[in-house]
């Protein structure tokens, strides 16, 4: 009996006992697994669901920055034109961005156009206005003070967000100003039409995010449900008020493996061994997804949304990871690429092809270098870490990169040309990651400074250069404090006849205390970088004013910088120094360069009908060079033109004497006086003499002066006309 018993213990009662164990405790550890596997899914699908609807928030704002910093948008919404405000503000903003609503107000907060996707369960007016009202007013308010905070190279105007019930309908209104891009445009603080953009979060809104992110059952909730079932997430506004919530079936992996191995839970060992192994592999499923959800958002922290190449984090991650373990005989080249006339592009495209222009360039630079770290740091800048294997190229792969970006861009039917400027450098070792960009940046510099274009590699000399030319700004702001270095010369301006000087013009000098004059080829484009050139503008006029106050009957002109002239307060500084030495305003002549031509049209405009009507005089000065041609300049008011000295050079040749006699007979016809530069020998004078021109200017006539020898030139010239 004992034997027996023994034996239905070994073989049934000891294995049966073994196998309720070995599957209690199986059935116990996957009970606790499934729990955890569970908390964690939900909790990580809460966390991506509030994520969601934040950037949503952001992107609503952003998306109205496509339209409302626009020069258009201003003045369309200044006239009502509501056919183009339905267009760019309205159905636009829809059928682009999804917007289930849009409504522009006027400086009053009144609206003057409003835009709804459909007629079905639309609120009222009134509730709109419940719902932008508050978002308006503080909007206005920190317009009127001039607020900017938060703004920055991606968040180009402030705006007023929140998640509010519209009517009976929970959305997302964002409230943005219609401002100006290029600041063309006046306007004064808290004067600003209003964009009102509204995104429901309920029927359709939350069906779409449950697509995209697969949540199954994703639907909004006002009070929201106590069903164990469903997870839920609530959506507060600013102030910390819930108005609702979103709620889903979140997925539940180890529920699902628990079900799975449920039979196999109640099996032998084979059986229990073959429920475990189900169970491993589901979790390991859930785990790849998991993993791959955790990729992309680190891929989405580590890379640019817009052309998906590294962003600036990560390329200096990679490039400082690089540097730091590399050999002592590894080859290390970082490129930095910039578009040139990028600006141009947004300004006369629009933002969209903007956007396309950078993914097609993003796109021909990877292909250019398949092997290499391209990465996007900016609006049109991009750096590039090449392989070490690459780097004995670099001058090649510049080249290159230049070359194919240069190559015309098809967007939409635009035929659009920028090229772009590239800076190189290169490294051997172990090497400080940030000295090395510092250096890609400055061969940038020195690319942009040569014309762009085109590339240039870092050698020691540029970095001396740029050295040299921060100490030069500080010098030239000392010097303009001091004033005293910013000398006037005047070289006079001498009838076709010779016969003696009739007008001056004004140059700027700068005496450096230890390099000697410095040429304004260099200092006058540093003072219109840094700004200098308002304060040397102004001692310029204010000398020329003092020195027709002691010459009666003279007329003299001044150089007017494109920086000066796109300031809207320039012509009333010129009037104001007019009056203060009580000189007539006919007595002075302002003459624009090339580059002021082709600036800004409307504040040129402006500013010339402001200084014309007080009685200025305008000139064009380097005329026939670039693009200063009648074609160009007539548009604007100018009493005469000034031939660059390049023409007068060569007038020995057929050619250049027959284009010399064009632009006379050219400007002859519109009634424009000619004022030809650069005479510097007999030969010259008599042949401009002889074409009509009126006026003549240049060494051979006289040299600039100092403001004492010039004194006496017009003294004598006078006395001596007096005695004749």
């Amino acid at each position: 009996m004992k034997t027996l018993q023994a034996q239905w213990v070994l073989r049934w009662a000891l294995p049966a006992a073994l196998a309720l164990i070995i599957c209690g405790l199986l059935f116990a550890a996957l009970s606790w697994a499934a729990e955890k596997a569970d908390d964690v899914a939900t909790a990580r699908q809460r966390d991506l669901v509030t994520l969601t609807v934040s950037k949503l928030q952001g992107a609503i704002a952003h998306d109205q920055e496509s339209a409302t910093v626009w020069d258009d948008a201003v003045r369309h919404t200044a006239a009502r034109d509501l056919e183009w405000m339905d267009g760019n503000l309205g159905t636009w903003m829809h059928t682009y961005f999804g917007h289930d609503a849009a409504i522009v107000l006027d400086a009053a907060a009144r609206p003057i156009y409003s835009f709804m996707a459909t007629d079905e369960g639309v609120p009222s007016a009134t509730d709109f206005e419940r719902a932008y009202a508050p978002l308006a007013a503080r909007l206005q308010a920190r317009l009127a003070a001039g607020d900017t905070g938060g703004t920055s190279d991606r968040i180009l105007s402030i705006g007023e967000a929140d998640l509010t019930w519209v009517g009976d309908r929970p959305a997302i209104v964002s409230v943005k100003p219609i401002v100006s891009d290029s600041g063309a445009v006046e306007q004064a603080p808290g004067s600003e039409a209003l964009h009102v953009a509204v995104r429901f979060l309920d029927r359709d809104l939350p069906a779409e995010i449950g697509r995209e992110y697969v949540f199954d059952a994703l639907r909004f909730s006002a009070e929201g449900t106590q069903d164990p079932r469903f997870s839920l997430v609530p959506l507060r506004s600013a102030a910390g008020a819930t108005i609702g919530y979103f709620q889903w079936k979140p997925f539940r992996p180890g529920h699902v493996v628990l079900e799975a191995t449920s039979v196999a839970l109640g099996l032998m060992l084979v059986a229990i061994f073959t429920g475990s192994s189900l169970a491993g592999t589901a979790l390991w499923r859930r785990s790849v997804r998991l993993a791959a959800s955790q990729d992309a958002l680190r891929h989405q922290a580590s890379h640019d949304s817009l052309t998906g190449l590294a962003n600036r984090a990560w390329f200096a991650e990679q490039l400082s990871e690089r540097l730091k373990t590399a050999p002592a005989d590894a080859a290390h080249g970082v490129l930095f690429v910039d578009l040139d006339h990028f600006k141009e592009v947004n300004d006369s495209f629009g933002h969209p092809v903007g956007d396309r222009l950078i993914t097609l360039a993003a796109e021909r630079m990877t292909r250019l270098l398949p092997d290499a770290l391209v990465a996007r740091i900016g609006g049109d800048e991009f750096t590039i870490l090449l392989n070490p294997e690459s780097v004995g190229r670099a001058e090649e792969i510049a080249e290159a990169i230049v070359k194919v970006l240069k190559q015309p861009f098809e967007i939409d039917a635009a035929h659009v040309v920028v090229g772009a400027s590239v800076g190189v450098a290169v490294a051997n070792g172990i090497c400080d990651p940030v000295e090395l960009t510092r250096r890609a940046d400055i061969a940038l510099y020195h690319a942009k400074a040569a014309g762009r274009n085109a590339y240039a590699i870092f050698g020691t000399h540029m970095d001396a250069l740029l050295r040299k030319r921060r100490s030069l700004e500080q010098e030239l702001r000392e010097a303009v404090t001091a004033r005293t270095p910013i000398e006037v010369v005047y070289q006079p301006v001498f009838a076709a006849d010779g016969s003696g000087p009739i007008s001056l013009e004004a140059l700027v000098r700068w005496n450096h205390p230890s390099e000697g004059p410095i040429s304004p080829a260099v200092f006058i484009p540093l003072a219109e970088e840094t700004g200098l050139i308002h304060e040397i503008g102004a001692i310029v006029i204010e000398e020329a004013c003092s020195m027709l106050a002691e010459l009666p009957g003279m007329t003299l002109s001044i150089n007017a910088s494109s920086i000066e002239l796109q300031t809207a307060s320039y012509p009333l500084k010129v009037l104001t120094a007019l009056a203060r030495w009580g000189l007539q305003a006919a007595r002075l002549e302002i003459e624009l360069t090339e580059s002021v031509v082709v600036a800004d049209k409307a504040q040129l405009a402006r500013s010339i009908r402001l200084l014309r009507e007080a009685g200025v005089t305008i000139a064009i000065d380097d005329f026939g060079t670039g693009y200063s041609t009648f074609s160009r300049v007539q548009s604007f008011e100018i009493d005469r033109i000034k031939i660059d000295k390049s023409f007068i050079d060569d007038m020995n040749q057929e050619n250049s004497r027959a284009l010399v006699a064009a632009m006379i007979h050219m400007a002859q016809a519109k009634g424009l006086k000619i004022t030809a530069e650069g005479v510097e020998t007999a030969e010259q004078q008599q042949a401009l003499q002889g074409l009509g021109c009126d006026h003549l200017q240049g060494f051979h006539l006289s040299r600039p002066l100092s403001r004492a020898a010039l004194r006496s030139l017009v003294l004598g010239a006078s006395a001596g006309a007096q005695a004749s």
